[in-house]
């Protein structure tokens, strides 16, 4: 019986075709405009053929109160996605992971043909050192990392810029990003949106939800 998960635009075996893909994750706990224009921006401005909203299973550095459940999300994530040059997906969850640095590995083995690029916002930068194996994620993929009201200087005063201020790359050379050899990484000036999935759910009705296992903390 086909299901939400069994129907992923992501074959969880791989292929071999070239290409350069973006890869996006994140809670969408729901999804909302802000994730879409992430995702358009980065697709233009990196040159990328696909985004890929990678809907995480569990994320340990959120709290599991509030977090709705896996299929409720993914069908958020569906919504602001395209299903053609953006894709919502949940194969961290059919591949069985829960670390970022995970899925990289197990992405970067079936799609030997693929250029990825990782994008997240200015607080992903910020908190990158918390996450696992955070050091090995960066020498994997390039990252692309766009502002986020209220994060932006702090990150790139912080740990992670300071550790990788020699792989920075300037704006103007985004375009070739996937093509580079990591660690490599740019800090996209790009208009900014505020929308937040925090906001989101403050305004919205309280289901009752079912406690989720939560995605990325360094031990």
């Amino acid at each position: 019986m086909n299901t939400p998960l069994t129907l992923d635009p992501v074959p969880r075996f791989g292929d071999r075709r070239r290409s350069r893909v973006g890869l996006l994750g994140g809670s969408f706990n729901p999804a909302h405009a802000g994730h879409r224009h992430v995702a358009e921006l980065a697709r233009r401005r990196l040159g990328l053929d696909q985004v890929w909203l990678l809907v995480s299973p569990g994320n340990p550095l959120k709290r599991e109160r509030g977090m709705a459940p896996l299929p409720q999300r993914l069908a958020s994530a569906r919504g602001v996605a395209d299903g053609r040059r953006i894709l919502a997906s949940a194969i961290e969850a059919r591949l069985g992971t829960q670390f970022t640095i995970d899925t990289l590995r197990l992405l970067l083995r079936r799609f030997p043909r693929v250029d990825f690029v990782w994008i997240a916002g200015a607080d992903i930068l910020q908190q990158l050192p918390r996450w696992r194996r955070w050091r090995e994620m960066v020498r994997r993929v390039p990252l692309a990392i766009l502002p986020r009201p209220g994060y932006n200087h702090r990150a790139l005063a912080g740990r992670a810029a300071a550790v990788l201020r020699g792989a920075r790359w300037p704006a103007r050379a985004s375009a070739i990003l996937a093509r580079c050899a990591p660690p490599a990484w740019v800090f996209l000036t790009a208009p900014q949106h505020a929308a937040s999935a925090s906001a989101i759910r403050a305004i919205l009705p309280s289901p009752t939800l079912p406690s989720a296992t939560l995605q990325g903390a360094e031990p």
